[in-house]
């Protein structure tokens, strides 16, 4: 685990990030939290996005989990999934939650709302700079600190102050590569685990080209097969190894 940076609140700037071209990555983000000396915290998470370095525009990670979560809840190994998803390749800046207005802090049985100055319009960042790969798939685990996050006003109100630890793990690898001899013709490749046996395929573009995403570390064999009616023997591939957070690129498999 590579431990990234933490949160601040902070304005939106324009020097961040840009994806590449049409590849994609799966990301995730999940949230977890270090206990604190409170009853409940709750935090109003509305939205996740991320930003590309050299691009000011931001991207959403699909489908987000919105909702009121209790950070205190988020302990002991409990974390609370907030995005999963596909999002453009590249060296990502910064990812951002967006929040909205029901933020709050139960002290003593009593609730207390929790101000969140600004973070409604430019949520809470993180820099991140990870460069996400095509094919691979990152979880990103964002650690609240609620004890050295919350701050008491002198007139007894609670804001907040987020201090967050953020990692990011590579779960899986992929495999790339060419098929070359079958212009008009795609062909289904197959990668077949040789310890577990699991399978993963893909056909190949217009061009012969494929990725096998999301492909888990191992050694695996390769079947590539072409259409029936050309009457072709399969080609088969061994020994691929693939490892977690890169891309395993085999040479040109040529049919005749």
């Amino acid at each position: 685990m590579v431990v990234l940076s933490l949160f601040a609140f902070m304005a939106c700037s324009d020097d961040d990030n840009a994806g590449n071209g049409n590849d994609t990555a799966r990301m995730s983000v999940k949230l977890v939290d270090a206990p604190g000396d409170y009853e409940a915290v709750y935090v109003d998470v509305q939205d996740v996005v991320v930003k590309y370095n050299g691009e000011e525009a931001e991207t959403s990670i699909g489908e987000v989990n919105a909702g009121v979560y209790d950070l205190l809840e988020l302990t002991g190994g409990a974390s609370v999934l907030l995005a999963d998803d596909e999002v453009p390749t590249g060296d990502i800046s910064q990812i951002r939650l967006v929040l909205g207005t029901e933020n709050s802090v139960v002290v003593n049985g009593e609730t207390y709302p929790l101000a969140t100055p600004s973070a409604q319009q430019s949520g809470l960042k993180i820099q991140v700079h990870e460069e996400l790969e095509a094919g691979i798939f990152y979880e990103f685990t964002l650690d609240f600190d609620v004890e050295e996050s919350i701050v008491v006003q002198g007139n007894g109100s609670y804001s907040l102050k987020p201090v967050i630890r953020a990692s990011v793990e590579a779960e899986t690898g992929a495999i790339s590569g060419v098929v070359i001899g079958l212009p008009d013709s795609q062909v289904l490749v197959t990668a077949v685990n040789d310890e577990t046996s699991e399978e993963i395929s893909a056909y190949t573009d217009a061009n012969g080209v494929f990725m096998l995403n999301g492909v888990p570390a191992g050694t695996y064999t390769l079947t590539f097969e072409a259409d029936s009616e050309l009457g072709l023997e399969p080609i088969v591939v061994t020994g691929v190894e693939v490892q977690v957070g890169s891309t395993t690129e085999i040479e040109d498999v040529v049919f005749p």
